[in-house]
């Protein structure tokens, strides 16, 4: 999710811009249904990535995953936008993009899956990237940041480390996190990428090459680390890479961009506080994932967090890096 304070152009996950350069990004009311089904598909995605890692091997999970997507977002994006358009100064753009958010991201969070890192720790960082994308929009981009999501960032951040509490080897050791945490990071470099993209490009045709270009350099990885021998349950397997393509990556991607378009790029960004606990629930159902007392409230602190940084779109004391730095 691409959100920047106001002062600057915002634009959405499909590169659109929705604000105007000297106004603050307009919140409006989101359709409940859509924002449910967006909530339950994102968390989904984590369940769903921790079982096919049990079957497929991550870097293969990946490219299996995003082949498939690729497949059937261009049949859609066929039908929706016609014939195949995107210019030619936007095709180096969408796929350093394209890589960074599908193949860094997923591959990362596959990754620390086998080391065991769990689905609702994942989540609760992934649930930061929206406020941790516009702190790197301070901190690279000299944008307005509010007070209000720094602070959220730091209750959010103190809230994982509470559900870390004092086993770090429970939940991956300390490169199972380091992998989810890295993954978190390219998913905000890439949301801050998608600003580089031009508005006229059409979403769907750019959203289908960046699928597309993740296969390779996954594909690659596959076959050298994990060789011909990825899929070792092709059942489980095959279950888990359909989820991931059709409902998570391309369900998911067709219904945040209706969210953007109804509410508004802030208030799209601002249901993430409800990822985690909805993560923790399915977790608990298909994975027996259960949180002690602590880590209840570690998570409970963290989606506080999220929430305040998110949901606070309106005027209020900002700070601006200056050009100098």
């Amino acid at each position: 999710m691409t959100e920047a304070a106001g002062g600057r152009d915002t634009r959405d996950p499909e590169g659109r811009p929705v604000t105007s350069p000297d106004s603050h990004p307009r919140v409006r009311r989101l359709p409940l249904l859509p924002a449910g089904a967006f909530v339950l598909v994102w968390s989904s995605g984590y369940v769903a990535g921790l079982i096919g890692v049990r079957a497929v091997q991550p870097f293969t999970l990946v490219a299996v995953r995003f082949a498939l997507a690729a497949v059937v977002l261009a049949l859609i994006a066929r039908v929706a936008s016609g014939p195949f358009r995107l210019g030619r100064h936007d095709w180096p753009r969408v796929v350093v993009v394209g890589v960074v958010v599908n193949a860094v991201q997923f591959g990362c969070y596959y990754v620390g899956f086998t080391l065991g890192a769990p689905a609702t720790l994942s989540a609760m960082l992934t649930a930061l990237s929206p406020v941790l994308t516009v702190v790197l929009g301070f901190l690279a981009l000299h944008e307005q940041v509010r007070r209000v999501q720094v602070v959220g960032l730091v209750v959010g951040i103190g809230g994982v480390v509470l559900v870390l509490g004092p086993d770090v080897q429970a939940a991956g050791g300390a490169l199972g996190i380091a992998f989810i945490a890295a993954g978190t990071i390219a998913l905000s470099l890439g949301t801050l990428g998608q600003r580089w993209i031009s508005p006229r490009a059409d979403p769907l045709w750019s959203a289908t090459v960046q699928f597309a270009v993740a296969v390779a350099p996954s594909a690659v990885l596959a076959l050298a680390l994990e060789g011909l021998h990825g899929v070792s349950d092709p059942t489980t397997g095959a279950v888990a890479v359909a989820w991931l393509a059709l409902v998570n990556s391309v369900g998911g991607l067709l219904l945040l961009g209706l969210l953007v378009r109804t509410g508004g790029a802030g208030a799209a960004s601002s249901v993430f506080f409800l990822i985690p606990p909805v993560t923790a629930v399915l977790a608990w159902l298909f994975l027996d994932e259960v949180l002690r007392a602590y880590q209840l409230a570690g998570m409970l602190v963290a989606t506080v967090g999220v929430a305040l940084a998110t949901r606070s779109t309106g005027p209020g004391p900002a700070v601006r890096r200056s050009a100098e730095g």
